[in-house]
């Protein structure tokens, strides 16, 4: 009988909450455990925007993949690709193109187990277990560098991931390394969680939260991520909420709006 767990996650720590796994409850997917809702709903509790942001944030990165298929983009570097969900990057860029190739990236076992379990069968798409604060590990594995052609333009993904990155980490070096290892015509798409404008004991508790699960977010306000993406030319409309970057409707869901600054960047 099967179990209902993927293969690879025998002996994961269901017990401590994590942030892949919280996210993938946000867009209301499966593939967290009772810890992980438990601390979910606590985040919800003290930050409301926690759910529509996630999923205005994933919005953006959807149509973030179909803008750069249009500008003739065929590969994509999916960079803390997290728990699969529908309208995974691969779905998207495939409904357009089967042989576009997607490279997925996650140092989380049970979203590389998932990912995996996802990919079974699908052509062009792999996925990866490698840290992303490590640039040159994870363009030499071979789920990258055996699938992605570094001479040809390419979309490398950091969607909702650099607030788990310290400062202490050098992100903004981080960021330039990917940068220099894409071709001309490439494109950055990165996305990243908000100050909430001044409110620092909202920012505290979701921050405190966070440091009892397997990672640690920070908070960054919008300067301070313009700062991590250097001389990076950005697609109009430039550093914008994650809703406001190319929508697809003028609607915008209650507390969507106050939740993740992106941004598309041309390499």
């Amino acid at each position: 009988m099967a179990t209902g767990k993927p293969a690879g996650i025998e002996g994961i720590d269901v017990r401590t909450p994590n942030a892949a796994r919280m996210y993938d409850f946000y867009l209301g997917g499966s593939h967290n455990f009772a810890a992980d809702r438990e601390a979910a709903e606590r985040a919800v509790g003290i930050t409301p925007t926690m759910i529509p942001g996630a999923r205005a944030n994933r919005a953006f990165l959807q149509r973030a993949v179909r803008f750069c298929l249009d500008q003739g983009v065929r590969q994509f570097l999916d960079l803390g690709s997290g728990i699969p969900t529908v309208g995974h990057v691969h779905q998207i860029a495939h409904e357009r193109d089967s042989s576009a190739r997607v490279a997925y990236v996650d140092n989380e076992p049970v979203a590389v187990a998932h990912t995996d379990q996802l990919l079974d069968g699908v052509e062009n798409a792999t996925i990866s277990r490698a840290d992303l604060r490590k640039p040159e590990e994870v363009l030499a594995e071979p789920g990258v560098a055996g699938l992605l052609d570094f001479d040809e333009p390419m979309a490398v993904l950091a969607a909702a991931v650099l607030h788990f990155v310290g400062d202490e980490e050098g992100p903004a070096e981080m960021v330039d390394a990917y940068r220099r290892a894409v071709a001309p015509g490439s494109f950055l798409v990165v996305s990243h969680i908000t100050d909430h404008y001044d409110e620092p004991e909202r920012v505290e508790g979701i921050s405190r939260l966070y440091r009892d699960t397997s990672h640690t977010a920070r908070h960054r306000s919008v300067e301070e991520f313009a700062a991590l993406l250097g001389d990076l030319e950005l697609v109009e409309p430039g550093l914008v909420h994650a809703v406001d970057w190319h929508p697809d409707s003028e609607e915008v869901p209650e507390g969507a709006r106050n939740a993740f600054w992106a941004a598309v960047g041309r390499c």
